[in-house]
C-alpha cells in the first residue's frame, strides 16, 4: 500500500480530531498542520502552496463552515486531493456518498444510500439513517440522530443529542 502525506488546515480542536482519525486509518506516512496561531503547526494557512510538493492530501478542520468550505475550494484548485477522513470504528454503508472534506468520527452510522456533501463533520455517535441528506457545511453533533429521509440543510449544526425528524 502506498501511504501518503497529509497536510490539515487548523490545529485547534477539530484538527486533532482529524489527525486523530488519519492516524486510525494507517493510510497516511506523514501528518502535519498548517495554523496561523499554533506553535504545533508548520507553516501557516496562507503557505498551503509551498507544501504542495510534500503533501499529495489536504483537509480543513476548521469549525466555521463558510471558511470550512472556502478552504477545501481553494485546496482542490491549488491541486491537493481533498479525502474524507472515516474512522475505522464507524459504519458506513456501501451505498453511501460521502462527498470530500468531511470527517465521520468513531462510533458514527452512515445508513444505506445516506449522502454527505462537502466539508461535513459527524461528530461522535450520530446516525444518519436510510436516504438521509446532510448538505454541505454541516456538523452533526455527538449522538445526533436523522430520521430516514430527512434533509438537513448547508451549513446547519445540530446540538449535541438532536433529533431531525
Amino acid at each position: 500500500m502506498i501511504m501518503e502525506n497529509l497536510l490539515i488546515l487548523g490545529a485547534g480542536q477539530y484538527g486533532v480530531v482529524a489527525k486523530e482519525i488519519a492516524e486510525s486509518t494507517h493510510i497516511f506516512s506523514k501528518i502535519s498542520f498548517l495554523d496561523d496561531n499554533n506553535p504545533i503547526a508548520v507553516g501557516k494557512l496562507s503557505d498551503y502552496q509551498a507544501f504542495k510538493d510534500e503533501y499529495e492530501c489536504a483537509v480543513v478542520a476548521i469549525g466555521n463552515a463558510d471558511i470550512r468550505l472556502q478552504l477545501i475550494n481553494t485546496l482542490e484548485e491549488a491541486g491537493f486531493r481533498v479525502p474524507s477522513l472515516i474512522h475505522p470504528t464507524s459504519y458506513t454503508a456501501p451505498s453511501s456518498r460521502i462527498a470530500e472534506g468531511c470527517f465521520i468520527e468513531p462510533k458514527t452510522v452512515v445508513n444505506t444510500d445516506v449522502e454527505i456533501g462537502t466539508g461535513c463533520i459527524i461528530s461522535v455517535g450520530a446516525i444518519l439513517n436510510h436516504n438521509s441528506v446532510v448538505e454541505q457545511g454541516c456538523h452533526i453533533d455527538c449522538g445526533t440522530i436523522v430520521a430516514a429521509r430527512k434533509i438537513v440543510e448547508s451549513k446547519a449544526k445540530t446540538d449535541i443529542g438532536s433529533v431531525v425528524i
